[in-house]
């Protein structure tokens, strides 16, 4: 039988998957690094669990102690991972700009979550490097492994990620392409493929409002760089030691937006889900195509899984906040924005004084009409009362067929909302759509006004 005896004989030995049409401008070949087959689906596992046996091996914890971690949440669920199995119990603390479904999948895990200020220097009592230090000092057998200074996580790379890239590729990788946040991914693989071929240039990925590129570019610890960002997992405000810049060849920049379009890209052209970094080191990638020829071997070097980011990345209504989708509201748009999903109708041959009650009691001023299961026509409160106070002395009820208009224009659920326009009139107030799952539902423009 073959089986291993825990989750931690898993970790690592990802394969590389060629990109296709996302890297269709880059000449060469475009490998990508799939951490996302690790356990705890991604690449952090490989340094977590060094740093954890590591801390073992130096008697820095006894046994049912705690680690303290400050982390963006992937190293955290790597160590929780090892901490599950070997016994231990975990405190993260966390920045607020990282996503919920990180913080979930910690808790899930037996964890202890707190979640720090994201814009407060370093070295501010609340900030996530602060509070993991001070717990770490006041908790009774307790050890911080702090990711960004303990070298153990540049290690990890060097014995594992390294080795892996160079006989996957049969040693003709020519570039290696990788978001840097504590530097341990960059530095650890660098330090092993340059010292197998010192000609491999390594790319680092960084992202506006991050101190990396400047300081690697000048030497100069430029805090005039720093502001808040939103991409998660790559660039700092702090010079981690795990960053061996002398390693680096080259630190790109890219911004929140480009990275998150992307990672979108990645998912629609080429069914690969993954996290917000891996979209900034392909949009990095293609911002620098012209330094690569037919011969080029890349590797890109993804940290996460998109699961950690449904409820931003691939969630339209967050994107379109930030102004990161350059897409057209569409009417599927407005479908889903809706409070209400009800389609109602009346039926051709009911009484107009019972449309006006349901008009009323729904607070709606528009109804389609239907007869044997079709729509035949339309009715607005409108036609409702000039019927009824038309009517009002001689105590005609009258019938909807007798008053009712053309039936609402048909729309489908990919029009867009721009185009709705030309639909709406003094006598066209609303237009019905139907979904993927063949629903109707009724529009009018203050469902268009409400989704704005």
């Amino acid at each position: 039988m073959e089986y291993y005896e825990n989750v931690l004989g898993v970790i690592g030995n990802t394969p590389l998957v060629k990109i296709n049409k996302v890297a269709a401008e880059v000449p060469g070949l475009v490998l990508v690094k799939l951490e996302t087959t690790n356990p705890g689906h991604s690449i952090k596992d490989r340094m977590a669990l060094k740093m954890v046996e590591d801390a073992e091996k130096a008697g820095l914890i006894k046994p049912g102690g705690t680690f303290i971690e400050c982390t963006s949440g992937n190293t955290g669920m790597g160590i929780a991972i090892a901490a599950c199995v070997k016994g231990y119990k975990c405190i993260f603390t966390t920045s607020d700009k990282q996503s919920k479904e990180k913080f979930d999948m910690l808790k899930a895990m037996g964890s202890e979550v707190i979640v720090c200020p994201t814009n407060v220097t370093p070295d501010d009592p609340r900030s996530y490097y602060s509070v993991a230090e001070r717990l770490s000092k006041e908790i009774p057998n307790s050890c911080w492994l702090n990711q960004y200074d303990n070298l153990s996580n540049r290690q990890a790379h060097y014995e594992s990620t390294g080795p892996e890239i160079w006989k996957q590729t049969n040693g003709k990788v020519t570039h290696i392409v990788v978001g840097v946040g504590t530097g341990g991914t960059i530095s650890g693989t660098a330090k092993y493929l340059k010292e197998q071929n010192p000609n491999i240039k390594m790319i680092g990925i960084d992202t506006y409002g991050s101190v990396f590129k400047k300081y690697h570019e000048t030497g100069v610890f430029d805090e005039k760089e720093i502001y808040p960002y939103i991409t998660e997992g790559i660039g700092e405000d702090i010079l981690p030691k795990n960053v061996d810049f002398s390693l680096i060849d080259h630190f790109e920049k890219v911004g929140d937006k480009e990275g998150a379009v992307m990672a979108r890209d990645l998912a629609k052209k080429e069914g690969l889900l993954f996290g917000y970094s891996a979209g900034s080191a392909f949009a990095g990638l293609l911002q620098i195509k012209d330094q690569f020829d037919k011969d080029s071997v890349i590797v890109v070097i993804i940290h996460d899984h998109g699961s950690r980011y449904v409820g931003k990345v691939y969630n339209d209504d967050w994107m379109r906040e930030r102004g990161f989708l350059d897409d057209e509201l569409k009417v599927k748009d407005l479908i889903r924005s809706k409070s209400s999903k009800d389609f109602l109708t009346v039926q051709a041959n009911d009484e107009v004084k019972t449309v006006l009650e349901i008009m009323k009691s729904k607070n709606i001023s528009q109804l389609p009409v239907e007869k044997d299961g079709s729509l035949v026509g339309s009715i607005t409160e409108t036609s409702v009362l000039s019927h009824l106070l038309e009517n009002a002395s001689n105590g005609k009820q009258g019938k909807v067929s007798e008053i009712m208009g053309e039936p609402f224009p048909m729309v489908k659920e990919d029009l867009a909302c721009s185009q709705l326009s030309k639909f709406f009139s003094k006598d066209t107030p609303a237009v019905i759509a139907e979904d993927m799952a063949g629903a109707m539902h009724i529009l009018t423009n203050y469902d268009i006004i409400q989704a704005v």
